[in-house]
């Protein structure tokens, strides 16, 4: 990979992630984009923060492939088609059940505290940044692009644009259908604790095995309990019958992006640019999520742009332009006129 910008490793030792309750490491490898001109120039620039997926880490974003682009590639291509410049940070926010979907968990860590305190706290001390919300974005796909959407409603006072690609939403949708095959799956290994260990020892992990894990990940960021040992969360349903908990669902359903944009509609209507997208193939259903979501958007007059893409769920880096390109026009400072 020849790129005309440069990546840098940063490694971050988080105080939030310190003694997680997974016990996942507390130092992260973040790799750090800086564009072409960044060394010779004394200027500083805007950042964007990119949220990789589930099962993704930090260092995902660099991998680079024949045809399919890595990020920093990405960046390169939007800077060299004319966009301002601005430094790609990109974090880490795996767990080793497959991620954390950013939040704060009594059963994951304070992977929240840890982006937006932390490593933006650390990409200002260490480079040379425009350090304020009108020059700070956040994007991401798929969980990333839910964190994105999140992190930006929820923290005005850091991000002042985001974006996401494919981002989890309508949750009665894109997860609901999984709960019944979660489980069957967790059932062959004699229940939940017994199949969360088994997962941890698997050399590999099976579709079906990540799929069962994924709800039960889910439940880790949206409705942990410390008062359940070993794993510190409640499940939305009944495992053994696959009987809603309607004591529990409703706690996912505060998370979900379609039920916070009424309650953050101020911080939406703020941000310099609120763009989001889905392929109309999408395998997770999550682009009749994103078609809700704008319409709520409309409904509470939310500035936004929302596209959607013959394509499905995997294999869209290609898309990660559309988002850049707006995010380093919208952030643009003193190199974007």
């Amino acid at each position: 990979m020849v790129l005309n910008g440069r990546v840098t490793i940063e490694q971050v030792e988080s105080q939030a992630l310190l003694g997680n309750p997974l016990g996942d490491p507390h130092v992260r490898e973040i790799p750090v984009y800086l564009p072409p001109g960044y060394d010779g120039a004394t200027a500083p620039y805007p950042v964007i923060y990119w949220l990789h997926g589930f099962t993704g880490i930090g260092l995902s974003a660099t991998n680079a492939g024949p045809w399919v682009p890595s990020l920093p590639e990405c960046m390169d291509r939007v800077i060299a088609a004319g966009a301002p410049p601005a430094i790609l940070v990109m974090a880490d926010g795996f767990t080793r059940f497959g991620g954390s979907q950013y939040l704060n968990s009594e059963a994951t860590g304070r992977y929240e505290d840890f982006v937006v305190s932390e490593l933006v706290a650390h990409t200002d001390r260490r480079f040379r940044t425009l350090a304020s919300p009108a020059h700070r974005g956040i994007v991401g796909k798929s969980s990333g692009g839910y964190g994105a959407l999140v992190l930006a409603m929820r923290h005005p006072d850091v991000f002042g644009a985001a974006a996401s690609h494919s981002g989890d939403m309508y949750f009665e949708v894109c997860y609901q259908s999984d709960f019944w095959k979660f489980c069957n799956i967790v059932a062959r290994h004699g229940g939940v604790e017994p199949f969360l260990q088994a997962f941890l020892e698997m050399p590999k992990k099976t579709n079906d095995a990540v799929t069962a894990v994924n709800i039960a990940a889910m439940a880790m960021a949206y409705s942990p309990n410390p008062a359940r040992p070993p794993w510190f969360f409640d499940l939305p349903f009944d495992p053994h019958t696959g009987e809603m908990d309607e004591a529990v669902w409703p706690r996912w359903l505060a998370w979900d992006p379609l039920h916070m944009a009424a309650r953050h509609a101020e911080t939406l209507r703020a941000l310099r640019l609120l763009y989001f997208e889905c392929g109309s193939r999408d395998q997770y259903n999550l682009h009749l999520g994103a078609r809700l979501f704008h319409r709520r958007l409309e409904g509470l007059g939310i500035r936004h742009e929302y596209q959607e893409f013959d394509d499905d769920h995997t294999g869209i880096n290609y898309r990660y332009v559309e988002s850049l390109r707006r995010l380093c026009e919208a952030l643009a400072g003193p190199h974007g006129g």
